[in-house]
């Protein structure tokens, strides 16, 4: 079989509005004046990794569902500006959409409307499964369609990864998705453990690295039982948004595993592209190069 397609990758598509916000909590006020503009633009996690995967060379094709709306509109053209196959399948409730707050540190708060997607949400297997099978690996996002995919998935031969964000290692509805995956993604953000959470899902599932990712800690990766931590990249300008940050971590993590690189060695291309994300505002859709990615993971 060809496999003509190096990453396909799977949900994740929509729009954010974001919306500067002097500070995180935000404390309660009738009103605020947002002098930044609140802004709404094309990308969710799934158009981020699809992004960032074809800045970095390799050939990509996202499968999701949007709607006929100018949310939809939005996805479509920013995946023909940056040159990403995308298969849209009609939603006829509506393009996945969120609010995400940004405080001035960077840090962020994200407001998911769920009204978009529903339970019996389906990708059509044969769709699924014609391109999973012209795919060396599959990326699977962790929103409604993926979870009914993920049996046809593992029979395509492809590779999968997937990405938990903020799992707090309890929730069942991540579970399926957690074991799975031949690489899984988490952000260490909820957990108490990272560790625990981590071999948890090594033991549980078919994966051969677990990535945790800790913002200004770094990163632990769990492969072949042993248990790494990487510090954290320096970001190359002023932090300002961390929107992103994981999935472009994701992306570079997936472009060196590809490449037969360690998973220690892929995780550190991964702190270089989540550091460079938080020095661009979510506002804007730019995913690092790789002549970038190589130059920042040079050996001294």
């Amino acid at each position: 079989m060809s496999r003509d397609i190096d990453v396909l990758v799977l949900g994740g598509a929509g729009v954010d509005t974001i919306v500067y916000v002097p500070e995180l909590p935000l404390p309660y006020a009738d009103s605020y004046m947002i002098d930044s503009g609140i802004r709404t633009r094309a990308g969710q996690t799934g158009d981020f990794v699809a992004l960032g995967l074809t800045a970095l060379g390799l050939r990509v094709h996202h499968l999701d569902m949007l709607g006929d709306d100018p949310e939809g509109d939005l996805v479509r053209a920013l995946h023909r500006e940056k040159g990403v196959a995308l298969t849209a399948i009609p939603q006829p409730a509506g393009t996945k959409r969120a609010v995400n707050l940004v405080s001035p540190d960077g840090r962020r708060l994200s407001l998911y409307d769920t009204s978009r997607g529903h339970a019996d949400d389906r990708l059509p297997q044969a769709t699924v499964t014609a391109l999973a099978g012209a795919s060396r690996h599959v990326h699977v996002a962790i929103t409604q369609p993926c979870a009914h995919a993920l049996p046809h998935l593992r029979e395509s031969g492809a590779t999968l990864s997937t990405d938990l964000h903020d799992w707090d290692g309890e929730n069942p509805y991540h579970e399926p998705f957690a074991q799975a995956a031949d690489v899984v993604f988490l952000s260490a953000t909820a957990l108490a453990d990272p560790e625990r959470t981590m071999r948890r899902i090594a033991d549980r599932g078919r994966a051969e690295v677990v990535v945790a990712t800790a913002g200004a800690k770094g990163a632990y990766v769990l492969a072949d039982d042993e248990l790494t931590r990487l510090p954290a990249a320096t970001p190359p300008a002023p932090v300002v948004d961390s929107n992103g940050a994981g999935d472009a971590f994701a992306a570079a993590f997936l472009y060196a595993w590809l490449n037969r690189e360690t998973p220690a060695r892929s995780a550190l291309y991964g702190t270089i592209a989540g550091a460079r994300a938080c020095t661009v505002p979510s506002t804007e859709a730019n995913a690092i190069s790789l002549d970038d990615l190589l130059r920042g993971t040079a050996t001294p």
